[in-house]
């Protein structure tokens, strides 16, 4: 039986990474079926201009989704403006790419910090919301890359691997409420995160629309995964029932080998300075101080039982101290004469 399509008429929607690429063409196909759009991005004054270009009142607010007080700030305010929140859409990640071994500690934990720990802040800032409620949905935008291993991107395929196993276990707590999550996974988008990535023979590039269409499409009927393509969710399927040196062949001869080791950097190179501008920005963060280890006042040490020899020691000074008072008082004391 097809599901029915809900209206998204009047919900709430906050949009992780709104600024541009596939969360600014979400925003925008969501006010289209008259959703109530916020969006946050890093670039404050780049979330206010497009939610100004957007218009239909969206909201354009500043977001560090790497700092939970932030992202915990951004929905208030959401709320605050627009009303209670029916949906967020963890859209926010970078891509930086490169030898496994090349790749800096500070990358690397980038990265991690904006892919993953900033899809669990929001995932949990907002099923604090959701599960009294017992409405809302959740949307992560996971990729390709989570569900398969390109070389020159392990860092990145190990955060969206971690999305995808992160989304399956939320939505097997969610179970027996109506709080929904879904993820869309996309190949290669044509945004400045994909720019100078070659195409492969089995698929080509994707339009940030195409991700936002299937973004409104989970919303509507209730998917738990979206491919974009579609197609990419057949060829997955058919990988995992085939031995494996079958499924790297395969991966070789459509060139999936190749879509983030051999980019175009000359193409990429706007995007890889910004990069490098995030992560270093990142590393010069002052740390918050570790919090004091609580201390109790020690109680005062108990003595030490004495041992049998000392006890006799002290007893035999105590009968020499006393012989010598006696003969001291016995005996006339000298007198001093001035």
């Amino acid at each position: 039986m097809a599901k029915v399509s809900r209206s998204l008429a009047g919900q709430v929607v906050a949009i992780t990474g709104g600024a541009r690429g596939i969360g600014r063409a979400t925003a925008a196909a969501l006010i289209a079926q008259g959703a109530r759009i916020a969006i946050g991005d890093i670039e404050a004054s780049l979330a206010e201009r497009t939610a100004q270009e957007l218009g239909a009142g969206t909201v354009g607010l500043a977001l560090d989704v790497t700092d939970r007080a932030s992202f915990a700030a951004f929905l208030d305010e959401v709320e605050s403006r627009l009303g209670p929140l029916d949906i967020l859409i963890n859209n926010a990640g970078i891509m930086p790419i490169g030898p496994f071994v090349e790749e800096t500690d500070a990358t690397a934990r980038r990265m991690i910090d904006i892919n993953l720990s900033g899809v669990i802040f929001g995932s949990k800032l907002a099923l604090e919301r959701f599960l009294p409620r017992n409405r809302g949905h959740l949307v992560q935008i996971a990729s390709a890359a989570g569900k398969a291993g390109f070389p020159g991107g392990a860092t990145y395929c190990a955060t969206k691997h971690a999305v995808v196993g992160l989304s399956e276990a939320i939505r097997a707590e969610l179970h027996g409420t109506n709080v929904e999550i879904s993820v869309v996974m996309p190949v290669v988008v044509n945004t400045e995160l994909g720019s100078g990535l070659p195409t492969t023979r089995g698929f080509k590039p994707v339009e940030p629309e195409d991700v936002a269409n299937a973004i409104v499409e989970a919303l509507q009927l209730g998917r738990y995964e979206m491919f974009v393509p579609k197609s990419l969710g057949g060829m997955l399927r058919f990988n995992s029932i085939m031995p494996r040196r079958a499924t790297e062949a395969i991966g070789r001869f459509l060139k999936g080998d190749q879509v983030l080791s051999h980019p175009d950097h000359v193409a990429r190179a706007a995007y890889e300075a910004r990069m490098q501008e995030t992560v270093a920005l990142a590393e010069t963060k002052p740390s918050a101080p570790a919090a004091p280890a609580e201390t109790k006042p020690s109680a005062p040490a108990a003595p030490a039982s004495p041992s049998v020899s000392q006890v006799s020691e002290a007893a035999k000074r105590i009968e020499d101290t006393e012989a010598a008072s006696a003969t001291e008082a016995s005996s006339p004391r000298e007198t001093e004469t001035v």
